[in-house]
């Protein structure tokens, strides 16, 4: 069986180990412009040793962005500031990501440490879009219903957006499609009440997501993995579930989606999660099983050893660390001695006598 630090082939795209830095929001962006902060917090777990490196939510128009300090790549003045961060990810041996994402009825919303209620336009903030006139929470701004005209504009913008980060450098996509930000409000029924072709059933649920997979695949390079992030299930009665994940992982494989990075809840408020160590691992396994697509677990990984068995046993393709690689941003580098593959360890040269060499 493969382990933790064996390489990963995604179409012409090889990850030197089974690592990834999973996106995580950094609320410290100025109109959507990545900066010193994300070159080093990035660069820092490329150095680290990961195989690849995800971008935070990268929003795909200004109005996508979960708070005013989000980064975005809605123009190409934003490519061109990824683009340094791309080649330095890049030129240290992780393969550069980028999650593009539009954060529906959940945007204008404060920094965490702001209190993250929605912020007014006189404050910055702006009416959000979704699927359905409902608000998130109580603190949370009402978001205006897309039309039609509206969904086609948004799906020009992922594309849009595609091409923009391969201008970037950029060798790997992934969707956002979970924790209830704009393409999970259409799968998730408490938050999709619409009435038209993009509402009711599950097949309409799943319209939105999937053709706009398509467009973007057709915009992204054949030789080149996209990827999909998917909450795969909401936790909450009535909502969106395992079983409706599962079968939605078949029909994204079948438009070209080459791996589904399985989280979950997101879209209901207040939802009982029962968090623990691993706690999504069996997502990623019943998608992988059931879907026939590769997966990346994500959530509560921070052993190696834990890490390793859940490649090892066939459960994921991939493990995406997050909270763990805030804390040692050089953790692949003190795993690979931990799973006793010291010598697959990607210790720069500059590191070299802190390890051994």
């Amino acid at each position: 069986m493969p382990h933790l630090f064996e390489p990963f082939t995604l179409r012409g795209v090889t990850l030197r180990n089974r690592i990834g830095v999973s996106p995580m929001c950094e609320y410290s962006a100025e109109d959507g412009f990545p900066n010193d902060w994300h070159l080093v917090h990035l660069g820092s777990r490329a150095v680290g040793g990961a195989g690849l490196v995800i971008t935070e939510a990268t929003a795909v128009e200004a109005r996508g962005r979960i708070s005013p300090q989000d980064t975005g790549i809605w123009s190409d003045a934003h490519a061109e500031a990824w683009a340094r961060i791309a080649r330095f990810i890049a030129a240290h041996g992780a393969v550069p990501g980028i999650q593009l994402a539009h954060a529906g009825r959940k945007a204008s919303t404060a920094r965490p440490w702001d209190g993250g209620a929605g912020v007014a336009d006189e404050d910055g903030g702006w009416e959000p879009i979704a699927p359905s006139a409902l608000a998130f929470a109580d603190d949370y701004r009402l978001p205006h219903a897309l039309s039609r005209g509206d969904i086609a504009d948004i799906q020009e913008a992922f594309v849009a957006a595609a091409r923009r980060s391969l201008e970037a450098g950029f060798r790997w996509i992934e969707l956002h499609a979970a924790h209830g930000y704009l393409a999970h409000q259409f799968l998730s029924p408490p938050a999709n009440r619409r009435e038209d072709e993009y509402g009711g059933s599950f097949d309409n649920r799943i319209r939105f997501l999937l053709e706009t997979v398509r467009a973007v695949r057709a915009a992204w390079p054949e030789e080149l993995p996209l990827t999909v992030r998917l909450s795969c299930t909401d936790w909450a009665e009535g909502g969106w579930t395992l079983p409706e994940s599962v079968e939605l992982s078949r029909r994204l494989k079948a438009e070209g989606v080459d791996l589904i990075d399985c989280s979950s809840g997101g879209a209901v408020p207040r939802a009982e999660i029962p968090v623990g160590a691993g706690y999504q691992v069996p997502f990623a396994e019943a998608v992988r099983r059931e879907a026939g697509v590769a997966t990346a677990a994500v959530g509560m990984i921070a052993e190696p050893m834990q890490a390793d068995e859940i490649i090892r046993n066939g459960r994921a393709d991939l493990v995406f660390l997050a909270r763990e690689l805030l804390r040692q941003p050089y953790w692949p580098l003190h795993a690979a001695r931990v799973v006793h593959q010291k010598d697959r360890a990607p210790v720069p040269v500059q590191y070299a006598r802190a390890f051994g060499g």
